[in-house]
């Protein structure tokens, strides 16, 4: 009897979620997202972000830090007791060191720093996705980290697809993927394509905007970086250094 109700009441709401996302637009759906963050005025008014944790990465813990400009720089750097490394992309290049294969940072391909360019976004590309030139659309319900979620894909104005997975409940984003070339040879040349999903929770506010607190990155195709980071520091509007534009 149980059994019969339980399965009754997922039907309910899996028939709901159907009609309601049959109801909306493409656009409906990324306001209301933008809207449960905090709104566009506010993720607009974001012009840097620092962002601080830990992430599990080859079985050994990481100190990873995050810095964004808007439009300009994305660093990731990573910290642990075999060494350390950092991924810099800014609107023009990339470049990549990790000590434990080469000191040197190394120049990233154009078609890979191309790829990137979505990591300057700090609001996200979904947020004034029209004003930035992108095209979204709306592919109807998929699952997604064990949810119904609403499923968009976003071409960018660089020709990138992203696909999105929104929580129709919530109306916070819970997972993302994207295609891209992964690097071999120490991070000195391009490999075979791969896909990097990324799962998002733990939201929190910050200064009136919710931030998922923990990111779950899965690569397939044998890329490398996949793992789970979970922040305990973030800070926006902050002023960036400018030697971390700087490959070192």
């Amino acid at each position: 009897m149980l059994r019969s109700i339980l399965i009754f009441g997922f039907l309910v709401v899996f028939l709901v979620l159907v009609q309601y996302s049959k109801a909306q637009s493409v656009e409906e759906v990324i306001d209301n997202y933008v809207k449960t963050r905090g709104g566009k005025e506010k993720l607009l008014a974001i012009h840097s972000i620092y962002m601080e944790g830990a992430r599990q990465m080859m079985g050994n813990e990481v100190t990873v830090k995050v810095t964004k400009e808007q439009g300009k720089l994305s660093r990731t750097e990573f910290e642990m007791g075999a060494g350390n490394g950092f991924m810099l992309v800014t609107d023009k290049e990339a470049w990549s060191m990790f000590s434990m294969r080469s000191t040197t940072p190394t120049a990233l391909p154009a078609e890979a720093v191309a790829g990137m360019q979505a990591e300057l976004d700090i609001a996200g590309p979904l947020v004034d996705f029209a004003a930035k030139g992108h095209k979204a659309e709306l592919l109807g319900n998929d699952s997604a980290n064990g949810m119904l979620c609403q499923k968009i894909k976003l071409t960018t104005v660089q020709g990138k697809e992203i696909f999105y997975w929104i929580d129709p409940l919530t109306n916070l984003l819970q997972q993302s993927s994207q295609k891209g070339l992964g690097m071999g040879g120490g991070g000195r040349k391009p490999v075979a394509e791969t896909e990097t999903i990324t799962i998002y929770s733990d939201y929190h506010e910050v200064e009136g905007v919710l931030f998922p607190h923990t990111m779950e990155m899965k690569i397939s195709g044998g890329g490398m970086g996949g793992g789970g980071t979970t922040f305990d520091k973030i800070e926006i509007n902050k002023p960036v250094d400018a030697k971390l534009y700087k490959p070192e």
